[in-house]
């Protein structure tokens, strides 16, 4: 599990990988300085090393280059995928300054923010996956209100009712510790990130 701080933001990062794998097939980075917040999550086609030789391929890209703004990120991801087995990948970057963000996702992750209004922002991914052939991306960009929350998740997460959850006032690690406790999924790698924009 991962967990930054600082005055402009709060993330947690969590996965699981498949039951009897030694490898999860997700994988994600997190970098939180004092003017953004970036992180990209990627999930491996299938389970097991190639799924994760993708996964870390994509992340360790973006992790290399993390001044680039997200539509620039996901084309290096589409390209170091190239004769891989392929990744499902979002990314998300944050401008604390501009109190905006920008995110863009191909494949079946989701990602949710929830502001203090309750009004859900929910971008839709591309469908399909990056594997290094000509792609499209959809980067949507929006601006935030403090204290607005959000959730990534790969698709092996245990969905509930996320809506109210992170409408709550729950802390993020109290949001953490409920989450874990509900992924009893273990057909599938998981991953999650969830944090609050301050």
């Amino acid at each position: 599990m991962i967990h930054l701080k600082n005055i402009y933001s709060e993330a947690h990062a969590f996965q699981t990988a498949k039951e009897s794998n030694l490898l999860c097939g997700d994988s994600f980075y997190l970098t939180l300085t004092e003017d953004y917040f970036l992180c990209v999550l990627a999930d491996g086609l299938g389970s097991g090393k190639y799924a994760y030789e993708a996964s870390q391929a994509a992340v360790s890209v973006v992790r290399s280059n993390p001044d680039e703004n997200v539509d620039t990120l996901m084309d290096f991801c589409n390209k170091v995928l190239l004769k891989k087995r392929g990744a499902a990948v979002a990314i998300l970057k944050v401008d604390f300054k501009q109190k905006e963000f920008e995110y863009s996702c191909v494949g079946n992750i989701r990602f949710y923010l929830y502001p203090p209004d309750g009004k859900l922002v929910y971008p839709m991914p591309v469908t399909g996956y990056l594997s290094g052939k000509p792609q499209k991306y959809r980067t949507h960009k929006y601006t935030y209100e403090p204290n607005s929350k959000f959730l990534i998740h790969s698709d092996g997460f245990v969905n509930m009712n996320t809506k109210n959850l992170l409408n709550s006032c729950q802390s993020i690690p109290a949001l953490v510790a409920h989450l874990k406790v509900k992924q009893v999924n273990r057909s599938d790698d998981m991953s999650f990130i969830v944090g609050t924009l301050l």
